[in-house]
């Protein structure tokens, strides 16, 4: 689809301000977000497509547990920390406005901007508050070069072809410092937001109005998750499913692969055995001592060979717990599902 930039104001869906959480989660459901975006385009980290139209068509059987939940509910209430610190570094004037927008051309694109800036060329412009830890910061550079996850890209591109804007600025707060943000800046391209477009209203109509769950093609662990996060817990009583001819075929593939891996499992075996018998030579020599030095070819080395020590109670001990105090036991222990993916093969008897 086009893009006829310039000529357009997005609308209102819904006033904010007075929304129940459930409610505004419900509004979010009449169309495509900003964060929905990148599960549409594969991108994120935390969803998949078929996560997103479950999502949209309440279709979620079992409980839904998401695991960055915390992450989330911290962003929440850092917003208006995040937002004062970059009209801090930067002078620009933010303020929030209070509304759900939707395309007046591509009506199931929404957006709910978390800021807007007044720019001093008298231009508006989006900010996107975002908030993460320490050891992901890296996430906002490649290869050296100053960048933004291409999630929150995605999410950027999507909100500034609601809003008709041409300027996205992000904000992360990584500490607690106000020195400890990562400020990153984009402009709008018409040519990904075709794509972007296409893909989203292909998404909506194939997919969601026509209830026609869309295909897996994500990373393996995000698609265990969802299918987790869609059915529940096992049934071990369940009758066996008979699989479609295609997905016979990834059987066929699934073991071949796994011959592949057991050859390249031996040799890294070999490796990791060499390795250690290098580390025991090494760990023999240096006796009760941490920290070792050594030169060899004009390199120095240092070795370190720190104690980690953690509090753990043991099988054994587990055991005494529950038969001395089953009651503690009840309290305190959990029990968590694992399942195991196992492929039998067998051979039909000839006719």
């Amino acid at each position: 689809m086009s893009i006829k930039t310039k000529n357009y104001e997005p609308l209102v869906l819904v006033e904010t301000a007075h929304l129940s959480e459930d409610e505004w989660l419900e509004y979010r459901k009449k169309g495509i977000g900003g964060s929905d975006a990148a599960a549409i385009l594969g991108v994120s980290p935390f969803a998949t497509a078929r996560d997103l139209y479950y999502d949209k068509l309440n279709l979620f059987k079992g409980d839904r547990y998401e695991s960055n939940w915390v992450a989330k509910k911290v962003g929440h209430l850092l917003e208006d920390l995040v937002a004062e610190i970059f009209h801090v570094k930067t002078g620009y004037k933010v303020y929030q406005i209070k509304k759900m927008f939707y395309h007046p051309q591509n009506p199931f694109m929404l957006a709910d901007i978390d800021y807007f800036i007044d720019l001093p060329n008298g231009k508006t412009a989006i900010l996107e508050i975002k908030t993460t830890h320490y050891q992901a910061k890296e996430h906002w550079w490649r290869d050296g070069e100053e960048t933004v996850p291409v999630n929150y890209e995605v999410q950027g591109r999507h909100y500034m072809c609601v809003m008709n804007m041409d300027e996205v600025f992000y904000c992360c707060l990584y500490g607690n410092s106000e020195d400890d943000v990562i400020i990153r800046h984009i402009v709008r391209d018409t040519t990904y937001e075709s794509e972007l477009i296409a893909l989203e209203e292909y998404f909506w109509n194939d997919y969601v109005l026509k209830k026609i769950p869309p295909p897996y093609t994500e990373d393996g662990e995000l698609i265990l998750n969802s299918v987790r996060n869609y059915f529940g817990t096992a049934n071990p009583n369940e009758p066996p499913v008979e699989l479609s001819i295609p997905m016979a075929s990834n059987i066929s593939r699934l073991l071949e692969l796994q011959a592949q891996k057991r050859l390249i499992d031996t040799q890294s075996k070999k490796l990791e055995s060499e390795m250690k018998r290098i580390q025991g030579r090494v760990v023999a020599e240096m006796g009760q001592s941490c920290t070792a030095v050594c030169s060899v070819s004009g390199e120095t080395y240092t070795v370190t060979y720190n104690p980690i020590r953690k509090t753990v109670i043991n099988k054994d001990n587990l055991i005494r717990l529950q038969a001395q105090h089953p009651d503690i036991y009840e309290d305190y222990v959990t029990i968590s599902e694992s399942r195991r993916f196992y492929v039998k093969r067998s051979h039909e008897d000839a006719a």
